[in-house]
C-alpha cells in the first residue's frame, strides 16, 4: 500500500533528524521520497550521505507550503503524497494505513494520522475551524490558560476510529494528488504556519472532505527547525492567522477583521514576551 505513496519532506536545518525521518518512511515501505531543503545545501546532504533521494535544494527559505509545493512538483505520479516535517518519524503501517483511508474515503482530498511527541502523548493535531468569537477567545487566553472554553471548543479529538474532521496539522498528512493538482497546493502566500488550516478550508470549499486515521501513528519532535528564528516564526504566525481570517470572512464578517488585527496584535506581544522570558530563564539556567 505504501508503495502508492511518494513522500515530501521540507527541511531547514534538522541535522541528523531528516536522516532518521527519512529511514523511517523507507523503512514503512516509500520508495519515492524527495526532500526539499530551504536550510543550508551541506546539513541536508551530510543527513543524507546514506540514502539514494532527490535533494531540491531551494537556495534560500521560501516557507513550508512553497517548499511542498516544489516537492509536489518533482515527486512523480504516485495516486497519493505523504506531506511531512524532517524532525518526524513515521511509525510502521502508518503510510499504508492513510493510503487505505484514503481508498476507503473517495471524497477526502487529505487525511491525517495520530501524532505524538516524543514521551508518548497524543498532539492536538485535529482542529475545528472556529468561530470568530472562538478564535478572539483562542488567541487572548492559550498561552495563559491553555484549557479555556474558547481554545476547548477549537481543539478536537484525535479519536480511535477513522472520521471526517475540518482540518488537520500539515506538520504530517497523506493527500490526494488530485485533489491537490485542482486546489494548486499550498496557497504560498503563508510563510509559515496556517497553510495547512487554509488547504483543508479551501478542499472543503471545493467539495472535497478532510480525515484522520488514528491508527496511523508517527512521532514528532516539534519546533526543531523553527528554534533557529523563534521571533520571525512568531510573527509569520500572528500574520499567517490574519491573512487567514481575511480569507475566511464573508459578508458583515469582514467589519470584524479590524479587531481580529488588534486581538492578533496583542497576542503577538504576549507571546514575544512569553519567548524572550523562556530564553532568559534557559540562558540563567545555563
Amino acid at each position: 500500500m505504501a508503495d502508492r505513496v511518494a513522500a515530501v519532506v521540507v527541511d531547514y536545518d534538522a541535522g541528523e533528524l531528516l536522516g532518521e525521518c527519512v529511514r523511517s518512511l523507507l523503512d514503512d515501505g516509500v520508495r519515492h521520497i524527495v526532500v526539499v531543503e530551504n536550510g543550508d545545501e551541506g546539513t541536508a546532504r551530510r543527513a543524507l550521505a546514506s540514502f539514494s533521494v532527490p535533494l531540491v535544494v531551494t537556495g534560500r527559505n521560501i516557507g513550508y507550503g512553497a517548499g511542498a509545493n516544489r516537492g509536489i512538483a518533482t515527486s512523480g505520479d504516485s495516486p497519493y503524497v505523504l506531506v511531512c516535517n524532517p524532525d518526524l518519524r513515521v511509525h510502521p503501517g502508518a503510510v499504508g494505513a492513510l493510503a487505505a483511508a484514503l481508498d476507503a474515503h473517495p471524497q477526502w482530498a487529505i487525511v491525517g494520522p495520530r501524532i505524538v511527541d516524543p514521551s508518548g502523548h497524543v498532539y492536538p493535531s485535529v482542529r475545528r475551524f472556529p468561530s470568530m468569537t472562538d478564535a478572539a477567545g483562542h488567541a487572548l487566553l492559550a498561552l495563559v490558560r491553555p484549557e479555556n472554553r474558547f481554545s476547548r471548543r477549537y481543539r478536537d479529538e484525535v479519536g480511535n476510529e477513522a472520521r471526517a474532521v475540518d482540518w488537520v496539522s500539515g506538520a504530517c498528512f497523506c493527500a490526494r494528488r488530485s485533489a491537490l493538482e485542482e486546489l494548486g497546493g499550498f496557497d504560498e502566500a503563508y510563510f509559515m504556519f496556517a497553510e495547512d488550516i487554509d488547504l483543508c478550508w479551501r478542499a472543503h470549499q471545493a467539495g472535497w472532505g478532510v480525515g484522520i486515521e488514528p491508527s496511523a501513528e508517527v512521532t514528532h519532535v516539534q519546533g526543531v527547525s523553527r528554534r533557529h528564528h523563534p521571533y520571525r516564526m512568531l510573527l509569520a504566525h500572528h500574520r499567517s492567522a490574519l491573512r487567514f481570517a481575511a480569507r475566511r470572512a464573508r459578508g458583515v464578517q469582514r467589519l470584524a477583521l479590524p479587531a481580529a488585527a488588534a486581538v492578533l496584535g496583542v497576542r503577538l506581544v504576549m507571546a514575544l514576551a512569553d519567548e524572550a522570558l523562556r530564553r532568559r530563564a534557559s540562558a540563567d539556567l545555563g
